[in-house]
């Protein structure tokens, strides 16, 4: 029971109200409906009860007239007002819950939205109560989402590519971003120089939230084109690495931004052929100064980058010439995830087999030992045959003795997030 403290109910000492309970979970109801037969349930235990194709009233097994549940506001009253008066148990004060979108109300508000003949404040409010909805909960994305609404967001961000950002195109992004698209809404946009443009322009606003939301787009698009060629029309256009890259750089005080970022860029990054623009955006230098920064799974994801640009000449010159690169990534092996040890070590690897200072940088930083554990744990097979190759790689750095036998492998590919 989510929010309230179990223990305490459980005592002789505090009984909770028999009308108070669930009839379904007989745990305290934390938002209460009721149905056309007129009993009153948990809203998540009525939903599930039905959603398992269930269709009479559980109480009474008279079937359902229509499943729509009516929140019971006086109940949910007299309920906190008991939580409070026991506070002295333990118990919580139970939140009053957000009401779910209205069906109705959602496809009258696309239509508010997406009209072009509606008042501009008209169309601009409705977006906003859109954009509220779709924050509130998965089941309110949902109901939006199976009333086209992907579609016609997409239509009104990109309605006028030819002016500068409006407000309305602003509020459809926020919105959009929110959902996943399919492949046909990813390659409408991907296939559209005029919207790939567009966006690459938002990634320089005025606002903070635009520019991330913009990068967001652009992520949830390349993910979701499996065309390689289509894929490049995005990551051709230079504008788009500078925008995210810069983000990376200078709005890294806002977690929503750095995570957003390093998706994008990685997403950018899975083209070989354009990856040399992210070096030119100066990618590598703020990866390395950024790594510290990140949560797990984004700094596996900046990691994974990292490797991706050491696999072209100028991602390892531009990485080798960052004082704190090596030691930084010698310092991540073992010290993340398997995923983060595998890329850091084919980083490593890349990055001294083109450069003999990269080499006494490495075993200065305490490489060896690193290598060493990293052979004998529980890693991944992968980043164990990078370990062994870069061991062999340095053989003449350190005694013979220290090292192991060592077998050739191919590097690995990236594995997919």
């Amino acid at each position: 029971m989510p929010g309230t403290t179990i223990e305490p109910l459980d005592l002789v000492a505090l009984q909770i109200p028999y009308h108070f309970r669930c009839p379904i979970s007989l745990e305290l109801m934390r938002d209460p409906v009721t149905v056309s037969t007129g009993q009153t349930y948990d809203r998540s235990s009525i939903e599930s009860w039905v959603a398992t194709g269930n269709t009479t009233c559980p109480v009474t097994r008279v079937p359902l007239a229509d499943f729509t549940f009516i929140p019971n506001h006086t109940l949910r009253r007299l309920i906190q007002d008991w939580c409070v008066a026991n506070q002295a148990f333990g118990v919580q004060r139970i939140p009053t819950p957000k009401q779910p979108a209205d069906p109705t109300m959602v496809r009258t508000l696309l239509g508010q939205a997406s009209s072009v003949s509606s008042p501009f404040q008209s169309r601009l409010s409705a977006l906003r109560r859109l954009k509220g909805l779709a924050r509130d909960s998965d089941k309110n994305r949902c109901v939006i989402s199976s009333h086209n609404a992907r579609e016609l967001l997409i239509n009104v961000l990109f309605a006028d590519t030819g002016s500068g950002s409006s407000e309305l195109s602003v509020e459809a992004l926020a919105v959009l971003v929110m959902f996943q698209l399919s492949e046909s809404e990813c390659e409408s946009i991907a296939s559209d120089p005029d919207r790939v443009i567009y966006l690459s322009h938002m990634l320089f606003h005025s606002s903070i939230e635009v520019r991330v939301n913009s990068a967001s787009l652009i992520e949830i698009v390349l993910s979701g084109t499996r065309s390689s060629e289509l894929r490049a029309l995005i990551s051709n256009v230079d504008e788009i690495f500078e925008g995210v890259t810069d983000m990376l750089r200078n709005l890294n005080s806002y977690p929503r931004a750095l995570k957003t970022g390093i998706r994008a860029l990685f997403a950018l990054c899975l083209l070989k052929q354009t990856r040399h623009k992210a070096v030119q955006a100066g990618a590598p230098e703020t990866l390395i100064d950024r790594l510290a920064d990140l949560d797990k799974c984004e700094a596996e994801r900046a990691l994974a980058t990292i490797e991706l640009l050491c696999r072209i000449p100028s991602g390892c010159s531009a990485f080798a010439s960052h004082a704190l690169t090596v030691p930084l990534l010698v310092k991540t092996i073992l010290k993340i995830s398997d995923r983060a040890t595998e890329y850091a070590a084919g980083a490593v690897m890349a990055l001294c087999s083109d450069s003999e200072q990269c080499q006494r940088e490495a075993v200065n930083a305490g490489v060896l030992t690193q290598l060493l554990l990293l052979v004998q744990s529980d890693c991944t097979e992968r980043a164990k045959r990078k370990a062994q190759m870069l061991l062999k790689l340095l053989r003449d750095s350190w005694p013979e003795d220290s090292l192991g036998n060592s077998d050739d492998f191919g590097c690995s590919e990236i594995v997919p997030f």
